[in-house]
């Protein structure tokens, strides 16, 4: 046990290093809206624990069946910053296949909130996700970098909720489609708390460009449990429609 306890440390502490120093060695889920990465940042100390599943809907255009992709994962808020955040995290993986033998990922991201400095400031965020730990051959190597601005718009008192644009480019040899490089492209999202139903309700329709894997349109919404706890339920739309559709739900605690 205590041995145990010595390694979780050591590794927190490789982690943290590698994600604030590098600011890239470290799909892990860093703060998303329902599929792509967000402007949120985790605050200073607060931990994150994810536990996301997407669900195939129907068979691959072949008649093969996906498998159900699940994703555990635990992200840390790390600078005691009002006007600049960072956050790293990793998460474990599974239903790939052979890649299930490398499940391990790492995330970081830095940002700046919403009106930091001043009413018109967007939130800014850049970031990397889903760098893997088998770089040889290219397997788990997928190092999605990006950056992203988001502005929430209102008409007097009414909110017309968060818009969000961004661009992200990954690994040309493993981001494909039909055998061929599809690496990069838009990040796109609007996002709403409906206020006039309740304040623990939240919707999203979120897109990330490309036709590789990670190219799809999501649509979703969230309840909050709790102060700490939500849930989102989803459903993800691939570009490429060769690839089954998902259902996702996606448990989120801070702590």
């Amino acid at each position: 046990m205590q041995k145990f306890k010595v390694f979780s440390f050591c590794f927190l502490v490789l982690t943290l290093g590698f994600g604030i120093l590098g600011l890239g060695f470290v799909y892990a889920t860093p703060s998303t809206h329902i599929w792509a990465p967000s402007t949120d940042v985790q605050a200073y100390k607060k931990w994150h624990i994810t536990s996301d599943f997407y669900v195939p809907t129907e068979n691959n255009a072949d008649n093969s069946r996906p498998n159900t992709i699940t994703n555990f994962g635990l992200t840390l808020g790390v600078l005691p910053f009002k006007k600049l955040n960072a956050e790293v995290g990793f998460d474990h993986k599974s239903g790939y296949g052979a890649l299930d033998d490398w499940p391990w990922y790492f995330n970081t991201k830095i940002g700046i909130p919403e009106d930091a400095f001043g009413k018109f400031f967007p939130a800014l965020a850049v970031g990397v996700y889903d760098v893997g730990t088998r770089a040889k051959d290219n397997r788990t190597n997928n190092n999605v970098w990006y950056g992203k601005a988001g502005k929430t718009v209102s008409l007097g008192d009414f909110s017309l909720g968060r818009f969000s644009l961004g661009y992200f480019r990954g690994n040309s040899k493993l981001l494909l489609h039909s055998g061929k490089k599809d690496n990069d492209g838009a990040l796109i999202c609007w996002e709403r708390t409906m206020s006039e139903i309740s304040d623990k309700l939240w919707v999203a329709v979120d897109y990330q460009g490309s036709r590789s894997s990670y190219g799809a349109l999501n649509l979703g919404f969230a309840w909050k449990f709790a102060d700490n706890t939500s849930a989102i339920f989803g459903y993800d739309i691939y570009n490429d429609r060769d690839l089954a559709n998902t259902y996702t739900v996606q448990v989120d605690i801070d702590f």
